[in-house]
């Protein structure tokens, strides 16, 4: 996390509106450990239950990061899309926040078959390709582009299926959340009082339906992400600098 202070996490938090949850009327019983109390027939969400386990979810972040593990953020609904790409990019992370595809993972062969096609109508739209086509063609050809860069642009550089996913907004993404069972993928999951937390590996429970709140977290969780790949790339700027300082110089004029 970017601060361990307990005291202001929880004030972050709660500024955030994070311990806002739903109806009582709506709520998952499995979301009982993490509700506080009752109010005006609204549920409250203990942040306490929260800042641990972010903290936790961070600490199993940095530690994936440090070990070059690909990471997926996924959230399409209207609060959390913009969050969604500012981190992940943020965080050099693959995301998808418009719409998600069935099939997405459980069918990657033809998913990647239509990130190569992104990517050749990207490289045919730098090279002045597309101004040589006939106009109705062309007009085809960048309807197509708009389509997949819309759906797929945020996966553009995926080469592989991830080995974690952020996901916020369970009820939104229990398709990508099934997926992700079905693969074996772990997730780290916002889940709100009408959620299901044992179906995220770590669930953080926090109100899913604030900009505010979604914000906060994200950023949190980014920066785990990205103290992981700076403590992986500083290990091996460290070791590259030790290999060269024991290289042998008789060995190197030999070569």
């Amino acid at each position: 996390m970017i601060t361990t202070d307990w005291h202001e996490e929880l004030r972050a938090l709660t500024k955030a509106g994070a311990h806002y949850g739903h109806p009582t009327s709506r709520w998952n019983p499995k979301m009982h450990p993490y509700i506080f109390r009752q109010k005006k027939g609204i549920h409250v969400i203990d942040l306490v239950q929260t800042v641990r386990l972010l903290s936790e979810a961070c600490q199993f972040l940095t530690v994936a990061a440090s070990k070059g593990k690909q990471f997926l953020w996924i959230g399409t609904k209207k609060q959390a899309s913009k969050a969604v790409m500012e981190h992940a990019k943020n965080a050099k992370c693959h995301f998808v926040n418009k719409k998600w595809l069935g099939g997405m993972l459980t069918n990657w062969p033809t998913v990647r078959r239509r990130i190569w096609k992104l990517q050749g109508l990207e490289a045919r739209e730098r090279n002045g390709y597309m101004e040589l086509l006939p106009k109705k063609e062309a007009s085809m050809k960048r309807k197509q582009l708009a389509r997949l860069r819309k759906y797929l642009g945020g996966m553009r550089h995926m080469t592989r299926l991830p080995d974690v996913v952020v996901l916020i907004g369970q009820k939104e993404e229990i398709t990508a959340l099934q997926e992700c069972a079905k693969l074996g993928i772990p997730t780290v999951c916002i889940v709100d009082t009408d959620c299901n937390p044992d179906l995220a590996y770590i669930p953080i429970p926090a109100n899913d339906d604030s900009t505010a709140s979604i914000g906060c977290i994200s950023e949190r969780l980014a920066g785990a992400i990205r103290r992981g790949y700076f403590l992986r790339n500083g290990k091996r700027n460290r070791l590259q600098a030790k290999m060269k300082h024991n290289k042998d110089p008789l060995v190197e004029v030999a070569i």
